[in-house]
């Protein structure tokens, strides 16, 4: 099952876009809806919320007074604190609910109007921004639900700001236009990332890798790419392991494939088999091979790829005291520190790439080809920066 998180802005149409999802074959979980349904007439919660806070939060028909609650709950710290501590494990256990409702589902979107406020993001394979300016939503709200202008502004200040939900999500859809365009990026969207990503998580496939070719690091976010993947590994894992952010994306400044990779330290190959399941469910699957160290010499290690075709990663899982990751962390350092070094390898790798694709016929070929044509200033910088690894 393919997580997705939904949110955006008051006002910005979360559920216009949730409704499209729907319409290509999504599963829609509504946060707001189940916050309604566990609150409802005969629910047990209702019982709990008269009971911490008294009977005038119930109406006569003995349903609950939203105002009369908000004014009892909302006077201070502590009676906040045992609204939340009511109300979020309800929520909780009514959302797992609906998700287990629907666990042969191939792709499930979780609508949550506060998912970037309450750190949710992590727990999603994908998380999708409906992206209108604030602006735009304020009037938005004025115009179409009949908000004072000071109401709307007021509700708007409260979530977090546009440059706060566009860092903590993974893509935006622009929903500042009209329904017709929105629908348009809505079915690109399915079609180009979301199908294929549910289609690889349920074989356990690796997406096809861009042909190869350098990018320029103004037109990438490889450090925000890199943060949220790590964060969602680390809570699939447990925040178990160290994940550390290698290779050329890693080097600000630095032209590089489009691949982010990742070392995730174990403290043995076991502890690297053991979790290779959990990682494909988390859209990350591999297998056992070898980190190439030159001169013949291997060190054995896990390698994990991306399923989602939007986003490409290499994932290697290395023991903590591995030749390999001290190797990719040294490395990463100096291209950071050494202007001319990182030069020297910029070069080097436009140089190797023009040759691969001049030999190569394939993709496959060329990014082989490529791969082997740097190991022997690979072997070079470990002799210079993991001397004891040729002892």
């Amino acid at each position: 099952m393919l997580r997705i998180g939904l949110t955006g802005g008051i006002g910005a149409g979360k559920s216009t876009v949730s409704n499209m999802l729907v319409e290509h074959g999504a599963v829609l979980v509504d946060a707001d809806v189940i916050a309604r349904e566990v609150v409802a007439p005969g629910q047990p919660l209702l019982e709990q919320l008269a009971d911490a806070f008294g009977p005038q939060v119930l109406d006569d028909s003995g349903a609950l007074d939203r105002p009369a609650l908000a004014a009892a709950a909302f006077v201070d710290a502590e009676h906040t604190a045992r609204l939340n501590g009511l109300m979020h494990p309800a929520i909780r256990d009514r959302t797992a609910e609906h998700f287990a409702r629907h666990a042969d589902a191939q792709i499930i979107v979780h609508d949550v109007p506060l998912l970037v406020e309450n750190s949710m993001t992590p727990a999603y394979h994908l998380n999708l921004l409906v992206d209108v300016p604030a602006e735009v939503r304020l009037q938005r709200l004025i115009d179409s639900r009949g908000m004072d202008r000071e109401d709307a502004e007021a509700r708007i200040s409260r979530q977090a700001d546009d440059d706060t939900r566009r860092r903590a999500c993974d893509v935006s859809i622009d929903n500042s236009g009209s329904v017709a365009e929105t629908e348009a990026t809505v079915a690109e969207l399915i079609a180009s990332r979301i199908r294929p990503f549910a289609e690889n998580l349920a074989l356990e496939r690796r997406a096809a890798r861009p042909a190869l070719g350098l990018t320029a690091p103004e037109n990438a976010d490889w450090a925000g790419d890199a943060a949220r993947i790590i964060a969602k590994l680390r809570h699939g894992t447990g925040e178990e392991f160290a994940i550390e952010h290698i290779g050329s994306t890693s080097v600000p400044g630095l032209a590089a494939k489009d691949v982010i990779d990742l070392q995730v330290l174990v403290p043995d190959l076991t502890a690297a088999r053991d979790l290779a399941p959990r990682l494909a469910e988390l859209g990350y699957p591999g297998a056992e091979m070898s980190d190439h160290l030159g001169e013949r010499s291997t060190e054995g290690n896990w390698f994990h790829a991306n399923t989602d075709p939007g986003r490409a990663v290499n994932l290697h899982l290395r023991t903590a005291d591995s030749v390999g990751a001290r190797f990719a962390r040294a490395f990463r350092d100096l291209l950071i520190e050494d202007a001319g070094e990182r030069e020297r390898y910029l070069q080097l790798k436009c140089d190797r790439i023009a040759e691969a694709k001049a030999n190569g016929e394939t993709d496959a070929e060329m990014i082989r080809a490529y791969a082997e044509s740097k190991e022997p200033y690979f072997l070079e910088m470990r002799r210079r920066l993991v001397p004891d690894s040729f002892d």
